[in-house]
C-alpha cells in the first residue's frame, strides 16, 4: 500500500511542488556562483596589470552578494512568478558582466569613485547584517526587518549597490558597462516593486513602510 501510495499522481505532484521552490533556490546560487567566477577571473587579471581601488571594491561588493545569496535561509513563502525570477536573476547577474577599462579618469575623479563606493559598500554591508540569512534576490518574505539603514529608505541595500555603480561607471566608462547597470538597474527596481507587492500581505510591512516613506533614494523615490 505505500508503494501505491509514492506512486499516485497525487502523491508524486505534492512532492513535485515540495522539491521546485529548492530547485529553483540551487539553480539560482549556481547561475550567481558561475558568473561571479567569471567576474573574478577578468578583474584579478585586470588587477595583475595595475587595476584600480575601484577593482577591488567592485570585487568585495559582488562577492558579499554571493556569500549571502549561499548562506541565506531558504523560504517556500516566494514569489513563483516568472517575471518576478526573471528580475532577480537579471537584477543579481546583470552586475557581475561589468568589464574593467583601464580608463580610470583623474585622480580626484578616482577619488571622489572611491569614496562613493566605499560608501555604497558599507551601505549594502549594513543591509545584509541587518538581513543576515533573511538575505534573499527573488520576492520573498523571510521576515520583516526594519533596524539598521532601514530606518532610512525601505531598500538600503538596492541604494548601495547604486553608489557602488555610478562609481565603477564613471572610472570605467564603456558603453557596455552602461548597458550593464542600466539593465542592472531597471531589474532593480521592478525587484523593488515586486518585493513590496508581496510583503505588503505582512502587516508588519506595511506598518514599516508607512513609517519609512522613500523605498531608495530619500525625497526622490
Amino acid at each position: 500500500m505505500l508503494s501505491a501510495i509514492r506512486h499516485s499522481p497525487h502523491f508524486l505532484r505534492a512532492l513535485g511542488a515540495m522539491r521546485f521552490p529548492r530547485l529553483l533556490d540551487i539553480g539560482e546560487r549556481i547561475i550567481l556562483a558561475a558568473l561571479f567566477g567569471y567576474m573574478v577571473w577578468t578583474f584579478v587579471l585586470d588587477w595583475l596589470e595595475g587595476g584600480s581601488i575601484a577593482t577591488a571594491i567592485v570585487l568585495v561588493s559582488e562577492g558579499a552578494v554571493l556569500v549571502f545569496v549561499l548562506l541565506r535561509r531558504f523560504t517556500e513563502n516566494v514569489s513563483f512568478r516568472p517575471a518576478d525570477w526573471g528580475l532577480a536573476l537579471v537584477g543579481s547577474s546583470a552586475s557581475l558582466l561589468v568589464q574593467p577599462t583601464g580608463a580610470g579618469g583623474n585622480a580626484a575623479l578616482a577619488a571622489f569613485c572611491a569614496i562613493l563606493m566605499l560608501a555604497g559598500l558599507i551601505v549594502q554591508l549594513a543591509a545584509k547584517l541587518t538581513l543576515r540569512r533573511s538575505f534573499g534576490a527573488v520576492a520573498a518574505n523571510r521576515g520583516v526587518k526594519i533596524g539598521g539603514p532601514y530606518r532610512l529608505v525601505r531598500h538600503p541595500m538596492y541604494a548601495g549597490y547604486l553608489m557602488t555603480h555610478i562609481g565603477f561607471l564613471l572610472t570605467n566608462p564603456s558603453a557596455w558597462n552602461a548597458l550593464a547597470y542600466g539593465v542592472c538597474s531597471i531589474a532593480q527596481i521592478g525587484r523593488i516593486l515586486a518585493e513590496e507587492k508581496l510583503l505588503s500581505a505582512d502587516s508588519k510591512y506595511r506598518d514599516f513602510a508607512a513609517r519609512v516613506r522613500y523605498r531608495l533614494i530619500p525625497g526622490i523615490f
